[in-house]
């Protein structure tokens, strides 16, 4: 199969402008029900950990379409359409679409499983009415701004009722396809410094492993999402390129 598109190359091709256009409006939408109506659509759309009674299913999807800050939108919708347009041009809009939601997908998985080991880890020390209790009280807690002092309480009452938005567990995937299909164009960091895509990609991957596993108390970034779109990422790609090598191929 030749996954090649046809037709030229876009600054703009419609797969990627379409996500920018829908995590636009989902950013819009949630300042207005935040400002106008008092309702905090993240804690609605945002994914919850499995074993939270704020779990949803369909947070799974949604909670790809959140974000947090202007900042927080902007660098990810900068970074889509940075990289995901040279891969979807390559690509074409469906194969490039595929690859985004297993990307993304793959991220709150593996981000989820994280959550599950710690949790199981430390429920495991706590008598199980304490657990109860920070599963019925913990919520309202963290919304008047505090938390348990004991470190154990505090840890579970944050996989609970803390959630994850953003696209940036896609967006890592789409990062990592980057560096694989252009390895040696050069990226500018911070637009100053040049590497190859290839080093790059490594670069960033150490990092989100490291940070991960450091786990620094007031990082409110999922490190372990980022790193689970990238796996998620290459996977596949693995895969397609076993179905497919002339795709990779130079």
């Amino acid at each position: 199969m030749n996954n090649l598109r046809v037709g030229g190359y876009r600054m703009l091709p419609p797969v990627v402008k379409n996500l920018i256009i829908i995590n636009v409006l989902m950013y819009l939408i949630t300042i207005f029900f935040q400002y106008k109506m008092g309702i905090d659509l993240s804690e609605k759309l945002g994914l919850f950990f499995f074993e939270s009674p704020n779990f949803q299913p369909y947070q799974i999807i949604t909670h790809m379409f959140m974000h947090g800050s202007l900042s927080h939108l902007f660098f990810n919708m900068f970074a889509l359409w940075m990289f995901g347009m040279s891969v979807e041009n390559l690509w074409g809009g469906k194969r490039f679409f595929i690859f985004y939601f297993v990307s993304g997908l793959g991220a709150a998985a593996f981000y989820s499983f994280i959550q599950w080991i710690q949790y199981t880890n430390v429920v495991g020390s706590l008598p199980p009415d304490q657990v109860h209790y920070v599963v019925e009280n913990g919520r309202n807690i963290l919304m008047s701004g505090k938390n348990f002092s004991t470190p154990a309480l505090s840890k579970i009452n944050l996989l609970l009722n803390i959630p994850i938005i953003g696209a940036s567990g896609a967006i890592f995937g789409v990062l990592l396809a980057f560096g694989m299909l252009f390895p040696n164009v050069m990226v500018y960091i911070y637009f100053l410094i040049p590497m190859k895509a290839k080093w790059f990609v490594m670069l960033y991957g150490g990092a989100e492993l490291i940070f991960g596993v450091m786990n620094e108390p007031g990082d409110n970034i999922a490190h372990f999402a980022h790193l689970g779109g990238m796996i998620f990422g290459f996977l596949l790609i693995l895969l397609w390129k076993k179905r497919d090598t002339n795709q990779f191929m130079n």
